[in-house]
C-alpha cells in the first residue's frame, strides 16, 4: 500500500528552501506566488473539503489545476495574463517537485502540460507630455505629503521603475556627484544604475531635507514611515488623477499606474532616437525583445515615418471579379 505525501511541509520547504535560499527571489516574486497558493488552498479546500494542511500532493493533480485556473478567471473576473501567472507559480512548484519526488513523476508531468493561456496583445498605453505635466502640477507643494507625491511620480516617469522598485527605494540608493544615478535591485536580484536627469536631481536633493518619518531609511514613506503598499500608491495615483483631470481632461479616460509612468519613460526613449538596447537596459529588460512592444505603441512615428517615404504611384486597374473558392475562404 502507498502511503500519500503530505503536501505541507514540501510547499513550505518550497518557499524557503527553493525560492528564499537557493534562488533568492524578490519579495515581490514570494507575494505573488504565496497569493497564488492562498488562492489555489481556498479552492482545493471547498472542492476537496479537506483543511490545506491535511492535503496531499496525490490530490493536487492537473484536473483540479485547470479547474483553480477557470474559476480565478471566470468567476473572479482576472485577466488571461494574470491567470498565467498563477499558473507560472503553480508550474514552479512542481519543476521543484519533479526534482525532489520522481516517483510522482507522471502526476508531475500532467501538471507542467497544463498550457498557458493565449490572449490578444493590446498596444501600450502611455501618457502623453500634456498629461505628464498636469500629473506632476496636481500635488500640492504646501504639505508633506505632497511634496513626496511630486517627488516619487516624477522619479517614477523619469526613470521608468517597476512598481516594486518604486517601493523598495532606500534614500541610500541616491548616488550624487558626477553621474548622478539610482541604484535599484530590480526582477531577478539584478543590480542596475538609473541616471538622473537635472530636474530629478533637484527634486529629491530638495526631498532629503525634509524631515523623515520612520527609521528604515524608505526614499518615499507612507504617513506612518513605512514601505508604500501597492494600494497605498494607487490611491495617491488616483487621487492626483481626478485633480489633473481638470486642467487636463484627456486624464479622466486613462487608468495611472506606475507601469503606465514606466510605459511613457519608454516611449520617449524610443521618441528621442535611443537604441532598444539601450531602453533595454534602462528598464531591466531581460531580452531585448521584450522591449519590441514599444515599437508599437505610437502612431506618431509610424506617421512620421510614412512622411519620409516616397509613396508608390498607384494607378486605376480594372475591376475584375475574384474566385468564389478563395472568396469564400477569404471570408472565414
Amino acid at each position: 500500500m502507498t502511503t500519500a505525501t503530505s503536501l505541507a511541509p514540501w510547499l513550505e520547504r518550497f518557499f524557503t528552501q527553493r525560492l528564499m535560499q537557493q534562488r533568492q527571489a524578490s519579495p515581490h516574486t514570494i507575494s505573488s506566488y504565496r497569493d497564488t497558493f492562498r488562492q489555489f488552498l481556498t479552492f482545493a479546500q471547498q472542492r476537496l473539503h479537506q483543511r490545506p494542511s491535511c492535503l496531499n500532493i496525490e490530490q493536487i493533480d492537473a484536473p483540479l489545476i485547470v479547474a483553480f485556473l477557470d474559476d480565478i478567471e471566470k468567476q473572479r473576473g482576472i485577466t488571461v495574463r494574470s491567470r498565467n501567472l498563477r499558473l507560472t507559480a503553480v508550474h514552479s512548484f512542481f519543476h521543484y517537485l519533479a526534482f525532489e519526488l520522481p516517483e510522482h513523476s507522471a502526476q508531475i508531468q500532467r501538471v507542467l502540460a497544463i498550457p498557458s493561456k493565449r490572449f490578444t496583445r493590446t498596444l501600450i498605453s502611455f501618457l502623453n507630455r500634456q498629461e505628464v505635466d498636469a500629473l506632476l502640477a496636481a500635488p500640492d507643494h504646501n504639505t508633506w505629503s505632497g511634496r513626496r507625491d511630486h517627488a516619487f511620480m516624477l522619479t517614477a516617469v523619469q526613470t521608468g521603475l517597476r512598481l516594486s522598485e518604486m517601493t523598495g527605494l532606500k534614500q541610500e540608493d541616491i548616488i550624487s556627484g558626477v553621474g548622478s544615478h539610482l541604484r535599484v535591485i530590480g526582477k531577478g536580484r539584478k543590480e542596475r544604475c538609473v541616471p538622473l536627469a537635472k530636474s530629478t536631481r533637484t527634486v529629491l536633493k530638495a526631498w532629503l531635507r525634509e524631515p523623515q518619518r520612520g527609521d528604515d531609511g524608505v526614499l518615499f514613506p507612507s504617513a506612518r514611515g513605512k514601505r508604500f503598499s501597492v494600494h497605498g500608491v494607487q490611491y495617491l495615483l488616483n487621487k492626483h488623477r481626478m485633480t489633473a483631470s481638470k486642467v487636463c481632461p484627456s486624464l479622466k479616460q486613462k487608468r495611472v499606474t506606475v507601469h503606465r509612468l514606466r510605459h511613457t519613460m519608454a516611449m520617449d526613449l524610443l521618441q528621442a532616437g535611443a537604441d532598444r538596447s539601450v531602453i533595454a537596459l534602462w528598464l531591466g529588460h531581460e531580452s531585448v525583445e521584450t522591449t519590441q512592444i514599444y515599437l508599437e505603441a505610437t502612431l506618431a512615428m509610424k506617421e512620421r515615418a510614412l512622411a519620409r517615404m516616397t509613396p508608390p504611384q498607384g494607378k486605376p486597374g480594372r475591376y475584375r471579379p475574384g474566385d468564389q473558392l478563395l472568396s469564400f475562404l477569404n471570408s472565414l
